[in-house]
């Protein structure tokens, strides 16, 4: 055992037997500083900043798998059989970037009840623009490996991974504010039911594509039609809770 581990007390031994562990266990000084950690708060508008330039980046990126035309190419071949070549890559751009903006749509709607990112806001925001940025990458693989599953498999795990980040997210601001900035265990229970809907339909497709990726790739318009379904669903336990 290391004088480091020692010094921190991450580590128990029985002293009749010194070769057994009893267990990991935490002194004073550990969970003091753990609560510091917990304690700190980083500026809210620096993060959201810095994220909203993230995704428009990515979404301006994604344009860029579209690749334009040379002059001989247009000559030979002509516009409309050139515009026909590109038709998964414009479907893939257009996928991606409106289920990108319903994203941020979604975060922007979540982080207006949050006050301050504390370190665990933060980490989940880092993964969550992560995943982020990796659509560029997903979109073009899929695109390029139009006809294979792997790369659509890829593609959805992608988004589902952005969905669960963001479904992440609304527990833990949730859990920090407790309903003083007005999202209470209701609204908390509506937001995150519609991300955790994005979640398992986009895994669906990932799955479903190794059966049958022509239908796979149209999955994805089961987030559209089971989300109103959803929002009618709360609405009406908002207007009951309302009415007492």
């Amino acid at each position: 055992m290391s004088p480091r581990a020692q010094s921190r007390g991450l580590y128990h031994y029985n002293k009749e037997n010194p070769s057994f562990m009893l267990g990991f266990f935490y002194d004073k000084n550990f969970i003091f500083e753990k609560k510091q950690m917990e304690k700190l708060s980083f500026d809210k508008s620096r993060i959201l900043g810095f994220s909203d330039a993230v995704f428009s980046i990515a979404m301006t990126l994604l344009v860029l798998e579209v690749a334009v035309p040379s002059y001989t190419i247009l000559n030979k071949s002509g516009i409309w059989a050139v515009l026909a070549e590109r038709i998964p890559n414009f479907i893939g751009f257009v996928v991606s970037f409106f289920v990108t903006a319903f994203y941020w749509i979604d975060y922007m709607k979540i982080t207006k009840y949050l006050t301050s990112f504390n370190p665990k806001l933060l980490w989940i925001n880092i993964f969550l623009l992560f995943f982020v940025v990796l659509l560029p990458f997903s979109t073009a693989f899929y695109v390029n490996g139009i006809n294979f599953v792997g790369p659509f498999v890829f593609y959805s795990i992608n988004l589902s991974l952005i969905a669960l980040m963001i479904l992440f997210m609304i527990l833990a601001v949730a859990k920090k504010e407790r309903g003083q900035t007005g999202l209470d265990k209701l609204h908390r229970n509506w937001e995150a039911s519609r991300m955790l809907n994005t979640v398992i339909v986009w895994l669906l497709a990932g799955v479903l594509a190794f059966f049958t990726i022509e239908i796979a790739r149209f999955i994805f318009i089961l987030i559209f039609i089971l989300n109103p379904f959803i929002d009618r669903y709360y609405r009406n336990k908002v207007a009951k809770e309302q009415v007492k």
